[in-house]
This record gives C-alpha cells, structure tokens and sequence, in this order.
C-alpha cells in the first residue's frame, strides 16, 4: 500500500492577499477606492505630461512614459493601502487585551528581541507586563490600568537591573492618558530609543533575562485578540 503523503498546506496567492487587504483597509477608510484610483490616475497624467515635454515628441514615447507612470501609480498605491492598513490594524486593536504583545512582537524590526507572551501578568484583571531588548536597551511595556501595574512593573524591572546592570531600562504604558503611548505609536516611539548597547552586549542581556524569567506556561493567556487575525494581511 502506498505510503500516505501529506498534502502541502496551499497558501494564498498575491491577488487573493491583495484583494484580502483590500477589503480589510476599506473596512476601516470607506474612501480607500477614491483615493487609489487618484493615485494611479496623477501617475498615468505624470507620466503623459512628461511625455510630452521632453523630445523627441512622439506616440510612442507619450505611451511608453504613461505605462511608466502607471507602474508608478500601482507602487504609490500599494505603498499607501500598506501603511492605512497598518494603522487600521492599530485602530481595531486599541485597547484590547495582549495587543501590546502582538505589536511588540511583530513590529519592532531586526534590532529589537520581543514575543507576544506577556513577562508578568495579574490573571484576575488582565493588566499585563511585556519585555522588548534591542540596542536602545530593554523596554517594558505595561497593559492594562496603570496604577494595577505597579507592582508587575517593579518586579519586571528589578530582575533586569539584577542582572543586567548598567543597561537602561526604559518604562512605557500603553494608553492615551498622560505620559501614556498610544498603541499605534508602540514601535516608533522604541525605536526612536538611542543606541545605548551594542550587538555583543545585546545578546548577553538577552541570555541572562530569560535565564531568570519565570515560565508563565501556567498562566491564562489575555483573551480578547487573537493576533493571527488581527494583523493586516500584507501581499507577498
């Protein structure tokens, strides 16, 4: 009998992405259509007016620098759907429960070591501490009501200045009160943090924190957002 095989997992393809981060965009900027098509249309009029300016003048050359414009017109538009869907993926988790993890752990880039598990958590509110590495040092980050997660903060904070002493430790709380970050600001406003360690040092204060991290495999999980439908569907 022929040994069974399993089937590979079929992923979608570039238009059905697209078209998938279409809809989800226009969810959120009913306008979205409009403006693309404004977009490829100045691109397209760019393209044909300067055409027309440099000589020789000629159809050939109008139509070859308008199928240039347009090509432009396409990138300009798939750049701009990406960063509002970006920001609409930012809208629709505000303020839910473990949205600073998915962010955190999917927007930081290269220089930054950061998962989507909170570090410290209070299972009965769901106020939860997440912890980010990088070259500007370690960042934590705390969810939830401020004043609930005073202690979650200074015992996250204590344990990396045990143990990674002289490295900074930068507090951040998620919100949009007082010396809060907004959650759509998360990874910009961490990486706008100065080089303060560099790549040797980085790893070294990875490797102690994790060794004295408590597991919290034992602790429920924060419901209210599952990251894998949360992000924005991005076209490969």
């Amino acid at each position: 009998m022929a040994a069974r095989t399993a089937a590979p997992e079929k992923r979608p393809g570039f238009f059905s992405q697209l078209r998938t981060l279409f809809r989800f965009t226009r969810e959120a900027y009913p306008w979205l259509p409009y403006v693309l098509a404004g977009i490829l249309l100045v691109g397209i009029g760019l393209g044909v007016l300067i055409g027309f300016l440099l000589p020789p003048v000629a159809v050939w050359s109008v139509i070859l620098w308008g199928v240039t414009g347009l090509m432009l017109g396409i990138l300009a538009a798939l750049m701009t759907m990406t960063r509002l869907s970006s920001t609409a993926m930012y809208k629709k988790i505000d303020g839910m429960p473990g949205a600073a993890g998915h962010v955190l752990s999917t927007s930081l880039g290269r220089k930054w070591q950061s998962g989507d598990m909170p570090v410290g958590i209070n299972p009965k509110t769901q106020e939860a501490v997440y912890r980010a590495i990088g070259r500007g040092g370690v960042v934590i980050v705390g969810e939830g009501a401020r004043g609930r997660l005073t202690r979650l903060v200074n015992e996250e904070r204590s344990k990396v200045q045990r143990v990674a002493q002289g490295v900074p430790v930068t507090v951040l709380y998620v919100g949009h009160g007082d010396d809060e970050v907004p959650i759509g600001k998360l990874p910009s406003t961490i990486k706008a943090l100065p080089n303060a360690i560099d790549r040797g040092t980085m790893a070294a204060v990875i490797k102690r924190v994790e060794s004295v991290s408590q597991s919290l495999a034992s602790l429920p999980i924060p419901k209210g957002i599952d990251p894998t439908r949360a992000r924005a569907p991005r076209p490969r």
